[in-house]
């Protein structure tokens, strides 16, 4: 079985900037990270696929997996060199996502599909029995979960 991950979104993630940015970003540095969504193949420009997600209420949600690789090709082809999901407005959109929240795909070998949840920065506090002032976010990118 594949493990979780989880990342802690920015703003930039959630649109909350204006940007344009095109997804989240999956670091390449993160071998394990990249063996859990599709291979892509590295040798062509720009190789991507879409992924097939499941949120917490059974819709189903269609992900762009893309390497932007242009940099690496002679001549580089663009200035690009980063794996991101993206499509993925709506869904944060749905579930009111916010920088500071996070989230967490699964993969679901039975379904052969991704479960994808949003997990709430305000829920998490709440789980601490202890009344406290929010605290900064620290952004720490993608972890394992289990």
């Amino acid at each position: 079985m594949k493990k979780s991950y989880e990342k802690v979104l920015t703003k930039n993630d959630t649109g909350e900037t204006g940007g344009h940015q095109a997804g989240i970003v999956v670091p390449k540095k993160n071998a394990e990270l990249l063996e859990f969504f599709p291979t892509l193949n590295v040798d062509e420009f720009n190789p991507d696929t879409w992924i097939l997600c499941e949120d917490p209420d059974g819709e189903h949600w269609k992900f762009r997996y893309v390497y932007y690789n242009g940099k690496t090709f002679s001549p580089a082809k663009s200035t690009r060199n980063e794996y991101r999901i993206t499509h993925m407005t709506k869904f944060f959109v749905k579930w009111g996502a916010n920088s500071g929240d996070s989230v967490m795909f699964s993969y679901s070998e039975q379904f052969n599909h991704y479960k994808i949840q949003i997990k709430h920065r305000d829920e998490e506090l709440k789980d601490t029995n202890s009344v406290r002032e929010p605290q900064p976010v620290v952004l720490k990118g993608w972890r394992t979960v289990y």
